[in-house]
């Protein structure tokens, strides 16, 4: 078994320097030509200049191609003995990562000429990494027939992958990867049977949903085929069934991030020398197979976000040669044991997570257990591994990565667990209930990342190492001051979050010193003074959120010179003055200021600058003035609260410009809020606090002004609104007419106003609403019937209107064919049900009084039949003594 394995390795190695053995070769022969007096030729070199024009080259790559020797060219392989040009590697190598793009800036474009055909010689084509956004991938490169090796990715091609590529019946490596969406390249893989030599392919994002019914009858006819990568390629079936398989030599299997809603298929497991199989993020069901445990060569398994469930088999300790494991975010089931774990001594990251909050898996593993592996990376969510903290990390000394989020561990961080001495990149232990005070020994590396949310650890905030850049400590019972040298022993810190404990005293000025600062969350402590002026130090300044201290003074004219700021939550402290300009702010997305003391007029720069605006609250603040018109311009606009003011005014007759309350939200606009906090709105007679579903509420909220004038007409173009209260103004003239076209409404509150008119026969439609108040108005004729108007059937709904009549008010309900029948939270009862209840009350006294004076007032009156009643009862209680005792004599004989 261990040769096998390592023969695996050994294949799987020459795979991925397979490149590398072709540009070594070629770079050989080109140093080589100088010995042989060997020079490129003439016509190759010219062809090479007709590719160079065609090619925009931002950063002077090409600039060595100068001369007449083309061989000495940066990027071009020469044959040592022709002189031939048989390498041409133009990979951008300024790239984001390992796994990512190229740098645009140093990439190239325009187009790729076909004076290459000339290079007839051509066996290593690399132009990877590059920008050719817009253009075809050739399809001349079909006809370069010795090409071996050639690798195209993410080098944003267009288009249709080219037939004529089906001509290269020598290519053993072939990458078209690539990630253009919406509109990928496309292929229906007719001409892929054809490179029986291809022992490398990788068609990572190629749309190939019309290849989706026999892509793997397809794949299979490649008999030398060694490493398969079809993720996010829009496939939607995985056959359960292969007659024969013919891709014996597979090694690397990648089906990622496709559509496949099946079990896994049983064919799978007969690759026994596969050593990496990755079916992550698809819709995959069932159970984990017992015949897992043949594919004993198994060196990196990913199952991750799929549906799978069920109890994990024991078979998987089987994997011996297992490095890596992933089934994280599926519905597993059942218990964990050391069984599934006993041959696995090369283990080294694990993960395993049920998709929350279900916790249905279990840790069943003894305290004195003893793991064989020595892990670097373990992340375990969702899963039962508490009460205690797992004794069996003991041995863990090279861990770097520590996850064990919402694992019902109701424990303190155990002394052994610090004298391991580890230094990690990642230490995550949120949503459990671990308490005491948190180890300040605790060691990380550079760029670490610490997540302690949601526990009940105590005592005053930890100050760590200044390799930390995340640090998470919210919902705790931390308290005490903010360090105030933080910012000095942590001055690397990109993300703080130390909101919902009980910190107190001021914000430390050593802040300031966190010029990488994005998020600074400090929200629902007991901090108090004024915010200090250190906002020029930190520029890149992404998410602020002071709401819920007791803050005062004014806000720092400083904070608005962020441009980078998303969102600012400053609601609920002890802030006055005017808002300062912060015009500068073009990004903002969600702005609360509700619950202070601020002044003055609502500034119009919100509605000039902050065009990306989404929640605007001013609620409970002492505005005066009117209603900035600039205001309407925040076409994205969905949440505005400007209640409890004293704003003056009309309503803008532009309110209907704001075209966020028209179109719904999707999950992808989502993103564009990266933090949501928590915000109260008014909605349905109550006040909600939103957080993670904030994106989806829709709401107008202007009550308690001194608003006056019609209600808008625009108002009614606002079809998405779901909450709209203009309660406790000075509104008058008619509800509008089309009303009726605020389909989404939930909740409308129009009362305390000096409306006029009938309620408009259009609300009827409005089969969402379940919570109205159209009280003390002068509202006046027929209350509508049907739909929701028969569930509100509590007249406090329309008090106030001595003009109104019909259903529920007493005045022409007799009269109202459409009498409401249908009770609900917001209704009271009609006369008629009063008068049935009074009935059925009264005739059940009747009933009680002369059932019971029959009986017991003539035993009280008559002795003869009182002593009769009494004797009788006395032998029943006899009788029944008699016969539980014969049953006690007859029980105990039997005994």
């Amino acid at each position: 078994m261990g040769h096998s394995s390592a023969s695996a390795s050994i294949q799987l190695v020459s795979l991925i320097i397979l490149s590398g053995i072709l540009s070594l070769e070629t770079i050989k022969f080109g140093f080589c030509s100088d010995d042989h007096n060997v020079r490129c030729i003439d016509i190759e070199r010219k062809a090479l200049l007709k590719l160079k024009q065609g090619l925009t080259d931002p950063f002077d790559r090409l600039s060595s191609w100068v001369g007449e020797d083309c061989c000495k060219w940066s990027g071009v392989g020469c044959n040592n003995i022709t002189g031939r040009v048989n390498m041409l590697d133009l990979r951008n190598r300024y790239s984001y990562g390992l796994d990512g793009y190229g740098s645009i800036k140093h990439a190239f474009g325009g187009e790729i000429n076909p004076s290459l055909l000339v290079l007839k010689d051509l066996d290593y084509l690399d132009l990877s990494m590059n920008y050719f956004e817009g253009v075809q991938l050739p399809s001349f490169i079909g006809s370069l027939e010795k090409l071996k090796y050639l690798n195209l990715s993410r080098a944003y091609f267009v288009g249709v992958i080219p037939p004529t590529l089906g001509n290269l019946s020598r290519l053993l490596y072939l990458d078209l990867s690539n990630f253009l969406f919406p509109n990928p390249i496309e292929t229906d893989l007719q001409w892929l049977a054809t490179l029986s030599s291809l022992k490398y392919l990788n068609l990572e994002g190629v749309d190939l949903t019309k290849a989706t019914p026999y892509w793997l009858p397809t794949v299979n006819m490649l008999p030398s085929l060694v490493e398969l990568h079809l993720p996010l390629c829009g496939l939607s079936i995985l056959p359960l069934t292969l007659p024969s398989i013919n891709f014996t030599s597979l090694l690397v299997l990648d089906l990622s991030d496709n559509d496949f809603k099946s079990t896994i298929p049983p064919w799978l497991f007969n690759h026994t020398e596969l050593q990496m199989l990755d079916l992550a993020y698809n819709s995959l069901t069932g159970k984990l197979p017992d015949s897992l445990g043949y594919l004993k060569s198994l060196r990196y398994l990913i199952l991750t976000a799929n549906s799978l469930s069920g109890i994990i088999p024991e078979c998987l300790g089987e994997l011996s040669s297992l490095v890596s494991l992933d089934i994280s975010y599926n519905t597993w089931e059942g218990a964990i044991t050391e069984a599934h774990f006993s041959k696995l001594g090369g283990l080294r990251e694990v993960s395993i997570a049920n998709d929350p909050p279900n916790i249905s898996l279990v840790f069943n593993i003894s305290s004195d257990w003893i793991p064989p592996f020595k892990l670097r990376y373990l992340d375990i969510r969702s899963c039962q591994l508490g009460p205690k903290f797992p004794t069996w990390l003991r041995n863990q000394t090279e861990l770097t990565t520590v996850v064990l989020n919402n694992a019902r561990i109701s424990d303190t961080i155990p002394d052994w667990f610090c004298q391991l001495d580890l230094q990690f990149d990642i230490l995550n232990v949120a949503h459990n209930q671990l308490s005491g005070r948190v180890p300040n020994s605790l060691r990380f590396s550079y760029d670490s990342s610490v997540d302690f949310t949601s526990n009940r650890f105590e005592g005053p905030l930890p100050l760590w190492s200044s390799n930390i850049t995340w640090l998470y400590l919210r919902d705790n019972l931390f308290s005490g001051p903010i360090p105030h040298n933080i910012g000095q022993v942590m001055p690397n810190l990109t993300r703080l979050d130390i909101s919902r404990n009980s910190l107190s005293g001021s914000i430390p000025l050593s802040i300031g010193n966190l010029s990488q600062l994005h998020f600074m969350l400090m929200s629902n402590n007991l901090l108090f003074g004024e915010i200090p002026h250190f906002w020029n130090n930190i520029p890149s300044l992404y998410i602020v959120d002071m709401s819920n201290n007791s803050l005062s003074g004014t806000i720092p004219r400083s904070l608005g010179s962020f441009t980078s700021l998303r969102v600012l939550f400053l609601s609920s402290n002890n802030f006055s003055g005017e808002v300062p300009s912060l015009k500068n702010c073009t990004n903002l997305k969600i702005l609360d200021l509700g619950d202070n003391k601020f002044f003055g007029p609502i500034p119009a720069f919100i509605g000039e600058s902050m065009l990306s605006l989404k929640i605007l609250s001013l609620r409970s603040n002492s505005f005066i003035g009117s209603i900035p018109l600039q205001l309407c311009g925040l076409s994205t606009l969905h949440i505005l609260d400007f209640s409890h003011n004293n704003l003056s005014g009309n309503i803008p007759h532009c309110i209907g410009n704001l075209n966020g309350f028209k179109f719904e939200v999707k999950d992808m606009d989502t993103e564009s809020y990266g933090y949501l906090g928590r915000l109260e709105v008014v909605s349905k007679g109550r006040v909600l606090v939103y957080d993670s579903i904030l994106y989806l509420v829709n709401s107008v909220d202007l009550s308690d002004n001194n608003l006056s004038g019609e209600m808008p007409v625009g108002i009614t173009s606002l079809i998405k609104l779901g909450t709209l209260n203009l309660s406790m103004n000075h509104l008058t003239g008619n509800i509008p007419a089309d009303i009726g076209n605020l389909g989404w409404i939930e909740s409308l509150d129009l009362s305390m106003n000096k409306l006029s008119g009938s309620i408009p026969q259009s609300m009827v439609s409005l089969t969402f609403l379940n919570h109205l108040n159209l009280s003390y108005n002068n509202l006046s004729g027929k209350i509508p019937t049907g739909n929701q108007f028969k569930t509100f059937v509590d007249p406090s709904i329309y008090e106030g209107n001595a003009g109104l009549s019909g259903c529920p008010l007493p005045t022409g309900c007799q009269d109202n064919e459409g009498a409401p029948q249908v009770p609900s939270g917001d209704g009271g009862e009609d006369d008629d049900s009063k008068l049935e209840k009074l009935q059925f009350i009264i005739s059940m006294v009747i009933g009680f009084c002369a059932g019971f004076w029959g009986v017991f007032g003539t035993l009280a009156m008559k002795r003869s039949w009182r002593h009769a009643y009494f004797h009788f009862l006395d032998k029943v209680k006899d009788a029944v003594f008699d016969f539980v005792s014969a049953i006690g004599t007859y029980l105990q004989k039997r005994s």
